[in-house]
């Protein structure tokens, strides 16, 4: 049998692949209706968020020995492709094979990036657009954003990294059975009546595998906003947290992924289950305080001019919170102001802006029980880093080479909150000084919570830093809101403390 398997991949590409494509060209017809589905589904209240990304390449950790099995206990799986085939069983394997490609093309284009995140890499596509360049915002391992390539492209747009590589094999999906291997074409549609469980774990119903810009693929899950909403809240802010809070998490993690719905559109989904969107795990259990949360704001959002508001939110802003323009390279929402996070008394002690480096100690020294949401473990922290630490950081990120070292460090500019937005890391190499701004301060030099620090110089290959908060700062602090719940309040106050003017709203759902 093994012997006779092999047989089948190494002809694979040519001789026994029931395929209907040929006939028509359904594949290119299906990605345009799953185009349309993506706006379609955010007026039908679902999400399709993409659970497992990289599938079939070289970073898929989900596929077991390049396969992936579906099952489900009760009823049956169906499964559609967009070459025709159908298929209907208690059980589906699908595995990934590479098939040679008859006429080898090459790939090229300018790379810009990596980013921090997605807010600054769409600013920089915005910027190129402006200048009349077509643009794709991408996120192979880092954002990136993708021009392409041709011969006569003004110099500044050369210095970029110049992507090319020969395609000369294609990662596909095959079903295979006892006695068959059949080939698939994307997108490719697995539904069940019942839960089903996907490499020994229950994701859910409906289900996608798409291909992404990268040539491996994504499985994507279509999910209802609320089912979303229950395996994001006790991820982002715990399912034991006070009511209200939970019922702020739900409002705000409900808008930000309408919001931000198109963030996955070049890979045809809405979201990703990471850090980069908002974190996800299908729950096991129904967590009832978290479902009163989800059920009691079912369909409210935050608005601002009729319109969903970017509903940032973190870990800890340590007591002040921070603008979005200096957090990312991006415009400023006249919703996010930097604000003391704490009682209207504590406001009269500081005056903002904080701008300078004496007066965010003072602030970073005032007693700390008086903000809200002081108890987070990273509400203060100190840190102290070697130019050693800070030289491997630079190399690792193709900032500086092996041969150099650093000198020093400098906060050049602060945003109105007292962060950092420039910082100054000058080298040995003469006249040689790199500047990190903003959100890229964090992605280079990951070791630091917050960009809410000042810096002690100890010696000439030591710094102390002095900080408070974890996470970018903007928007709601969820250990604020924690605090605040148990002080009383209730999640519109929460809400209306952290987005100045934003309102509730209730959406429509259009029927299914």
């Amino acid at each position: 049998m093994k012997a006779k398997f092999a047989f089948l991949n190494l002809f694979l590409g040519f001789i026994f692949l029931l395929t209907i494509n040929t006939k028509y060209n359904s594949s290119l017809v299906a990605e345009e209706l799953l185009k349309d589905e993506l706006n379609n589904e955010i007026k039908k209240g679902k999400f399709l968020i993409g659970l497992k990304q990289y599938l079939g390449g070289e970073n898929d950790s989900f596929s077991k020995k390049k396969n992936i099995n579906f099952i489900t206990d009760k009823g049956f799986l169906n499964l559609i492709s967009s070459n025709g085939i159908k298929h209907k069983s208690k059980q589906i394997n699908i595995s990934w094979v590479d098939i040679p490609i008859k006429n080898p093309k090459t790939i090229e284009r300018i790379v810009f990036g990596p980013f921090a995140s997605y807010e600054s890499a769409k600013k920089q596509a915005e910027k190129l657009k402006d200048k009349g360049f077509e643009t794709t915002v991408a996120y192979p391992k880092n954002w990136e954003v993708w021009i392409p390539f041709e011969a006569d492209l003004p110099e500044f747009e050369l210095k970029n990294k110049i992507f090319r590589k020969i395609k000369n094999f294609q990662i596909t999906p095959v079903l295979r059975s006892e006695y068959s291997v059949i080939k698939l074409e994307g997108p490719i549609y697995i539904y069940a009546q019942e839960e089903i469980e996907i490499n020994g774990v229950n994701f859910g119903k409906n289900f996608y595998l798409l291909k992404d810009l990268y040539g491996t693929w994504t499985l994507v899950q279509k999910i209802e906003f609320d089912d979303y909403l229950a395996g994001v809240l006790p991820y982002e802010i715990g399912p034991n947290s006070p009511l209200e809070a939970l019922k702020a998490q739900a409002v705000i993690a409900r808008t930000w992924g309408i919001f931000n719905s198109d963030r996955f559109n070049m890979d045809k989904y809405h979201l990703c289950i990471t850090t980069q969107c908002q974190v996800y795990k299908p729950p096991k259990i129904t967590n009832k305080k978290v479902q009163q949360a989800i059920e009691a704001t079912s369909h409210l959002i935050l608005t601002y001019g009729n319109k969903p508001i970017n509903a940032f939110y973190h870990g800890s802003n340590g007591g002040i919170s921070a603008t979005a323009g200096e957090s990312w390279q991006i415009q400023d929402y006249s919703y996010f102001n930097s604000i003391i996070d704490g009682s209207k008394t504590l406001n009269k002690n500081f005056k903002l802006p904080i701008t300078n480096e004496s007066d965010l100690n003072n602030f970073l020294d005032f007693d700390k029980e008086q903000f809200y949401g002081s108890n987070h473990s990273l509400f203060r922290w100190n840190k102290k880093i070697s130019s050693l630490e800070i030289k491997e950081k630079l190399i690792k990120n193709k900032l500086i080479n092996i041969n150099e070292d650093v000198l020093n460090l400098n906060s050049i500019e602060r945003g109105s909150s007292g962060r950092v937005t420039k910082l100054e890391i000058q080298t040995d190499k003469s006249n040689k000084s790199i500047v990190l701004v903003k959100d890229d301060i964090r992605r280079v030099l990951n070791f630091i919570p917050s960009n809410l620090f000042t810096i002690n110089k100890l010696n000439d290959d030591l710094w102390l830093l002095r900080g408070g908060g974890f996470g970018h700062g903007v928007g709601l602090s969820q250990s604020g809101a924690i605090e605040m719940a148990k002080l009383g309040f209730s999640y519109e106050q929460i809400l209306n403390h952290y987005y100045r003017d934003a309102k509730l709203k209730k959406i429509e759902i259009l029927s299914q």
